[in-house]
């Protein structure tokens, strides 16, 4: 105890002496606690914070973003107030939760990511940004005295699906909370920062493009690590050395490896230059101290299989003390899984891996699986991970090395290159902070890996950030309940994605003015002394267009009758055209080819003017139009009624506004319908799999099977609902309802009927954490129904969660 109040009194000792020394007091007493001295990008952007400033970090990977969100906390805590913590996926608000609890105690810190509510009223609280953006709709008192938020990832925001959450919530937070935005380096962070500064006030953009460990970047050509560019060139120049054996193999005969042989090439055809099997890569990294390694290979069996080999090959990177240390670990966080479920799940092979010092880590897999490993990493006793690119997600796994298999990727309809953005955000793994001088990217080449190509990824270091924003059915009955339509509408024009539109319209009309200016000069060369050539030139431009759409017609064959109908109104209108340009004055000028040469570009430029300008007015309060027209819609159906100049929602609107998702309005309408009120439980959780669930394959006409009894004609009605609904939103111009998917009914049926584990991946065709993940999904939507249902539809959504939620299910659903 004694200890103790030395310390305090030294604490209050020194705060007082910097307070009384500095303008910046509680810099002072933060920095003073740190071990390491700040970067000067976090010294800018935390003396912004104290100075009464929101801030826009843009920094890279690694590079200590997160140190300014920590300051922020410092703030409030001295304040007096509360600070939310704020991350784009669970895993993320679990880790960061773990780290603060360690620091503050976790009497100070609490958790809310929607299916965890730990210690909600904590002066320092950690959440999915989702979670945010529903407190804030619901007024919640949680937001009282706060003083913070800190969004880390807000890069996030261009994800398609939903980004669209980190803009409700910088748009509609309290004026004076102050945003800490941290996000990966982006090209456009200035046009970003100028937004937040609009909707926010004053904010201060801190952008570092310093890697505080440098990255090497090298090539893996057959057994040699080559240097991707040229010494001392400053990555403006590939290495020579690294062109000339990649000329030389594209030049090199086609000849397979001989019989009887061992191959390391796996059906390259010269042997001079062989591709490694990772066994050998692995084993090659080991022996130049460059592990630990992260491998990112852009397959969920892809990155199995890479295991597999190098167990298969013998590689052991730990010693037996290593070993028993780990399955100790892996043993202790996996003991509570039921024994029937450890071979389905794969849990012997996985930790036969994990003693040797290397595993997978992927969607796919176990989330309790996935924590291991992570953990393992961390503490460097695997020293070797085959990821996806979803670990380049902010989740803590730095490593010395980061391998790269290829440089395209399978985007679910074809193969695709990956992006100068993706590129920085995996390879900026490699390199930790405090444990490296230097970090290594590695890419592994093959016949079609041009060097001059992963140059240009290597060194374009920025992508630019884009706006995802839309808004929706929910979002518009949230909007318009906390705020009225009115203030809504004016609040969505301030929209990153309005203002984005805003600043190209912008770009648009300084086109406009200069293409204005040459259609001036083109009508002084289409004077005639026998009319208005301009107006002859563009029925000559007409009659062309037309002929070459029947040109398009024809060659197309169509036999339909009414196609040959128009075909024959088409040819008359092109008749008659002709013979108003034959009688035109200007058809007789003895200039007149000449004059027409200029009438052609006339014409063109007119056209280019004419959509730039359609493409102004479309860009124009293009947000406030969508959700005008998506405030139409819903007071068709009742959702929202006229009152005192204004809207207002409804009760139907009431059940609306609780439901978030790609099907929101499907679901509201179900509901208010009474739709699924004869469904059971294992039922209606079948259907709820129908409603979240997209299949990552293509089946083709495929015929999934079904639950029998009344589910079939319950989809039915729930079909045929979606159906009207597709006909208003084509009425109202708004994005269609996608089909329901079918695909995992009835496994999730199979589930909550008791079906063993094994059994329902064998059906569903699906790894143990894809259905986990859907489960999880499931049981949010059930959660979502049972909270704006009627009672007898909330009975039945709260037991099918009950049926959901068991075996690995629950052991899973709060990782």
């Amino acid at each position: 105890m004694t200890t103790s109040k030395s310390n305090e009194l030294s604490l209050a000792d020194r705060y007082r002496r910097a307070k009384s020394k500095s303008k910046f007091p509680e810099f002072e007493l933060f920095s003073h606690e740190l071990r390491f001295p700040l970067d000067d990008f976090q010294e800018q952007a935390c003396l912004a914070l104290e100075s009464g400033a929101g801030v826009l970090v843009a920094a890279p990977t690694g590079a200590g973003k997160t140190i300014v969100g920590e300051f922020a906390i410092h703030l409030a805590l001295a304040k007096g107030q509360k600070v939310f913590y704020t991350t784009p996926i669970k895993a993320l608000s679990n880790q960061k939760f773990a780290e603060l609890a360690a620091r503050y105690g976790k009497d100070r810190v609490g958790l809310l990511t929607g299916d965890s509510n730990s210690n909600s009223e904590a002066e320092i609280v950690v959440m999915t940004t989702e979670v945010l953006r529903n407190m804030i709709y619901a007024t919640s008192t949680t937001l009282m005295e706060l003083g913070y938020v800190v969004m880390d990832e807000v890069h996030y925001l261009a994800d398609r699906f939903r980004g669209a959450v980190w803009e409700e919530v910088i748009l509609h937070l309290p004026k004076d909370v102050k945003v800490v935005s941290l996000s990966a380096t982006v090209s456009n962070a200035e046009e970003f920062g100028a937004w937040l500064a609009e909707v926010r006030g004053n904010t201060e953009i801190i952008v570092s493009e310093i890697r505080p460990v440098p990255l090497h970047q090298h090539v893996m050509f057959g057994d040699e690590l080559l240097e991707l560019f040229e010494s001392g060139s400053n990555k403006t120049r590939v290495n020579p050395e690294l062109l000339q054996k990649h000329q030389a193999r594209q030049r090199a005969p086609h000849r397979g490896p001989k019989n009887n042989s061992r191959s390391n090439y796996r059906g390259q055809p010269d042997r001079r230059f062989p591709r490694l099997e990772k066994s050998d890569v692995v084993d090659l990294l080991d022996r130049a101290e460059l592990l630990p390694a992260i491998f990112f290979i852009f397959s969920r069996v892809g990155c199995e299989a890479s295991v597999s080999a190098c167990r298969r090959a013998g590689v052991r990177l730990t010693t037996s003390e290593e070993a028993k240390e780990i399955r100790k670990i892996a043993e202790a966080r996996c003991g509570s899984i039921a024994d029937e479920d450890l071979d389905t799940l794969g849990y012997f092979d996985w930790l036969s891996s994990l003693e040797r010092g290397y595993a997978a880590h992927h969607a796919g897999m176990l989330p309790a699986f996935k924590e291991v490993v992570e953990e393992l990493f961390l503490r460097k006793l695997v020293r070797v991970v085959f990821a996806t690119e979803t670990l380049a997600l902010g989740i803590n796994m730095p490593a010395r090395t980061v391998v790269l298999e290829r440089l395209d990727k399978f985007n679910g309809e074809a193969r695709v290159s990956i992006t100068a953005g993706e590129y920085t955000q995996l390879t900026g793994r490699a390199g930790r902070r405090g444990i490296d001088t230097e970090g290594h990217a590695v890419i592994l080449w093959g016949q079609q890996l041009d060097p001059n190509m992963v140059a240009g990824l290597a060194s374009k270091r920025t992508y630019p950030l884009n706006s995802s924003f839309r808004p929706t059915y929910n979002m518009a009955v949230n909007l318009i309940s906390a705020f009225g339509a009115q203030r809504a509408s004016k609040m969505l024009e301030r929209s990153f994605a309005q203002f984005q539109a805003d600043r190209s319209v912008v770009g648009l009309a300084q086109v406009i003015a200069e293409k204005q200016a040459s259609l001036e000069s083109y009508e002084d060369a289409l004077q005639c002394h026998l009319g208005n050539f301009i107006e002859y030139s563009g029925i000559r431009r007409e009659i062309t267009d037309l002929e070459r759409k029947g040109a398009s017609w024809r060659s197309r064959g169509g036999k339909d009758i009414r196609e040959t109908k128009s075909m024959r109104q088409h040819e008359s209108h092109i008749a008659e055209l002709k013979r108003t340009l034959r009688a035109h004055a200007c058809h007789g000028c003895n200039e007149r080819e000449a004059h027409a040469r200029w009438g052609e570009r006339y014409q063109k430029l007119r056209s280019e003017i004419n959509t730039a300008v359609n493409q102004i007015e479309s860009r124009t309060n293009q947000v406030s139009k969508v959700f005008s027209r998506i405030c139409d819609l819903l007071q068709d159906l009742g959702y929202l009624q006229p009152e005192d100049d204004d809207l207002e929602i409804t009760e139907s609107g009431q059940k609306l506004a609780k439901i978030y998702g790609e099907r929101d309005l499907l679901i509201a309408q179900c509901v208010n319908q009474g739709t699924w009120k004869d469904l059971d439980a294992a039922s209606l959780a079948a259907m709820a799999a129908a409603l979240v669930y997209e299949n990552r394959r293509d089946d083709g006409d495929y015929e999934p099977k079904l639950p029998k009894g009344q589910f079939r004609e319950v989809l039915e009605r729930t079909e045929l609902i979606q159906e009207e609904l597709v006909e208003l939103q084509t009425k109202y111009s708004l994005a269609p309802e996608t089909e329901l998917d079918l695909g995992l009914s009835w496994p999730i049926y199979r589930w909550a009927t008791g079906a063993r584990l094994d059994d329902v991946l064998k059906v569903s065709g699906l790894l143990a954490g894809d259905f986990i993940r859907w489960s999880k999904q499931i049981i949010d939507l059930l959660d979502q129904l049972a909270q704006g249902a009627d009672a007898e539809l909330a009975e039945t959504a709260y037991n099918a969660m009950d049926l959901v939620k068991r075996g690995i299910v629950a052991y899973s659903y709060y990782i």
